[in-house]
């Protein structure tokens, strides 16, 4: 998720946890452990773009490496020499791992994909019940904190947190009902998924962007499920699935490094060519617009004797988020 959710979650849990024996100290070094993991983003190559996509959410958020993370805890506390005292370096670092391992699960539970099992394995944790970016998660949690520190006291805090779990709880419900949702147009149109995927979109729990694959082909749909029960469903569209044996002649010979499948493992093999520019080989996880596929981020292969052999396609920037139109989405209009 976005860094200042990873930054308050951090702080709460390591206030509820430490905040006594700490004071102030736990809910700074916990808000440093909780966004630590994303230092990874520095993590790049002038040759290979996709080094900075297989390492973000890579081993600084494995489970593994959790307690070396939390390592910036006894650091900070060394550097203090009031701190050496009373074994409160221990204690701050057993709050720096709760802070840091909050991140890593929090981002496990969107759909970007998340190496929790780093080295041991290179599956992409994504269970899809939050969006990267939700204000309903983050905003009690902010206010718990802050007054958790005014008034000296842990119970805002756990009310912020008690508030956050509760909302992460009912988008676990909220993505059963959505897949169910999916199963059942996908058996209305007599599929038969080979695979599907329910993704939350950006700041609430109600429209879901759904993928199936059937007959090679990856078929995107939206899906609303209202508080009462109430299921819509706004059709999409549908492209076929790219997988190796579609690389044309010319993108096999520069593909010397692996880059479509190391693509498509970044992209759980979501892999489609942008309709606008089949040179694109696009995440179809992800989309600028709600009408059609757009697709935020791809790759090209570059010609021959380019020092990549890929371009990386990033269109985050232009993204222009309709508020209105999103907010008729999902108020069902």
């Amino acid at each position: 998720m976005d860094p200042v959710t990873h930054a308050v979650l951090g702080a709460s849990l390591a206030q509820v946890a430490g905040g006594r024996r700490l004071g102030r100290s736990a809910a700074l070094v916990g808000a440093v452990a909780g966004v630590l993991p994303d230092a990874d983003v520095f993590i790049r190559s002038a040759t290979d773009p996709l080094v900075a996509v297989a390492a973000h959410r890579g081993f600084t958020h494995a489970l593994a490496f959790v307690p070396v993370g939390a390592l910036v805890a006894i650091i900070t506390w060394l550097l203090r020499p009031a701190g050496r005292a009373g074994g409160r370096g221990w204690d701050l670092w057993l709050v720096a791992v709760l802070a840091y391992l909050s991140h890593v699960l929090l981002d496990a539970a969107t759909s970007y994909g998340t190496q929790l099992l780093w080295p041991f394995s290179d599956h992409r944790a994504g269970w899809d019940w939050i969006a990267v970016v939700d204000p309903a998660f983050t905003l009690p949690l902010a206010a718990g904190l802050a007054w958790a520190l005014r008034r000296r006291t842990a119970a805002p805090a756990v009310a912020g947190l008690a508030c956050a779990l509760a909302y992460l709880g009912l988008g676990i419900v909220q993505h059963g009902r959505a897949e169910a949702a999916l199963r059942e147009l996908a058996a209305r149109r007599g599929h038969v998924p080979v695979r599907r995927e329910v993704m939350p979109t950006l700041g609430n729990q109600l429209v879901w962007r759904t993928l199936y694959e059937h007959g090679g082909r990856i078929h995107s749909d939206r899906v609303r499920v209202g508080w009462t029960g109430d299921v819509s469903v706004r059709e999409g569209w549908s492209l076929p699935l790219a997988g190796a044996a579609d690389l044309t002649a010319a993108e096999r010979a520069r593909d010397t490094r692996g880059s479509f499948a190391r693509f498509a493992w970044f992209s759980e093999h979501w892999v489609a060519r942008s309709p606008a520019d089949p040179t694109v080989l696009a995440d179809m996880r992800y989309s600028l617009s709600a009408e059609a596929f757009d697709p935020i981020w791809g790759i090209r292969y570059t010609p021959p004797g380019a020092p990549a052999e890929v371009e990386w396609i990033n269109r985050s920037r232009d993204r222009r988020i309709d508020l209105g139109g999103m907010w008729r989405e999902i108020a069902g209009q």
